[in-house]
């Protein structure tokens, strides 16, 4: 199972994990597996599938702006996996730019991830080292994208709040990433994850994700009318270089029917209606 990523995406701060559990007795809490689990759930998996534009803005430390702007599909697998199919609309610089993935719940087998750059007719393939590499330029990661893998990382009850559970993940395989542990806060009543903080190899906070809106997005599940609280505003701050990238979801839909066949190779320089529009 994997977490972080888009909706889609997530973690906290120093000052919460020392305080005591309130409002409930340690016995009422879930484990930490269920709290996760849950979390994981509701940042990556609901409905069967899910589309949405995604408006992205990237401010750096002078205040100079860039944007960027795509449409991304999600399909739900078996056993916890799934695809992704990212098409860019604008700036024209990136225009028509595919990213893909197929993400593996399976810890001993790689995400396959693909880069289509229409400028020089060529797909890449990602490497599984680049997946903590900076995505399109923006502060997010390839690994944002398409999430981490739950069994990772060793999860711990670091704090409870009124309102929010704290959660401290420490690598299993310390020398793969950047960061020494993160922490999330995952919203109690909703178990969408609000807030991931990443700290170094010394300790010291240098990365931020925050879940600043969520919305209840109206969908169908075969007959029936349901609503999926869904994260539609975050944002990520890189507190050793000053930058920000902001990213709002609109139009999202879910339960669409998307076909497996639209998250394979051969779309990637022609994508589908479905990809574009």
């Amino acid at each position: 199972m994997k977490i972080v990523g888009f909706c889609l995406t997530v973690c906290v701060t120093a000052g919460l994990t020392a305080l005591p559990a309130t409002a409930q007795e340690p016995a009422d809490i879930p484990s930490v597996d269920q709290i996760v689990q849950r979390a994981n759930h509701m940042a990556y998996y609901q409905g069967l599938d899910g589309k949405s534009t995604v408006s992205m803005k990237i401010t750096d430390k002078n205040g100079n702006v860039r944007t960027r702007e795509f449409i991304i599909l999600r399909k739900n697998g078996q056993g916890g996996n799934q695809k992704y199919f990212v098409y860019f609309l604008q700036p024209p610089d990136v225009r028509r730019m595919v990213f893909m993935v197929h993400k593996f719940s399976a810890l001993d087998k790689d995400d396959d991830r693909w880069l289509y750059l229409p400028s020089l007719d060529l797909v890449n393939r990602i490497a599984a080292s680049d997946k903590r590499t900076s995505f399109v330029g923006s502060d997010f990661l390839y690994e944002d994208v398409s999430g981490r893998s739950l069994e990772e990382d060793v999860h711990e009850l670091a704090g409870v709040t009124e309102e929010r559970y704290v959660i401290k993940n420490t690598p299993k395989n310390p020398s793969s990433v950047e960061f020494s542990y993160f922490t999330v806060e995952i919203d109690r009543q909703t178990s969408i994850p609000m807030k991931m903080e990443y700290f170094d190899k010394s300790g010291v906070l240098y990365r931020v994700i925050e879940s600043q809106k969520v919305e209840p997005i109206a969908a169908k599940e075969g007959e029936r009318s349901v609503e999926y609280l869904t994260v539609t505003e975050s944002v990520v701050r890189d507190l050793r270089t000053g930058s920000t990238t902001e990213m709002k979801f609109s139009n999202v839909q879910y339960n669409i029917g998307l076909n497996d066949d639209l998250f394979t190779e051969r779309y990637l320089r022609r994508p589908p209606r479905e990809a574009m529009r």
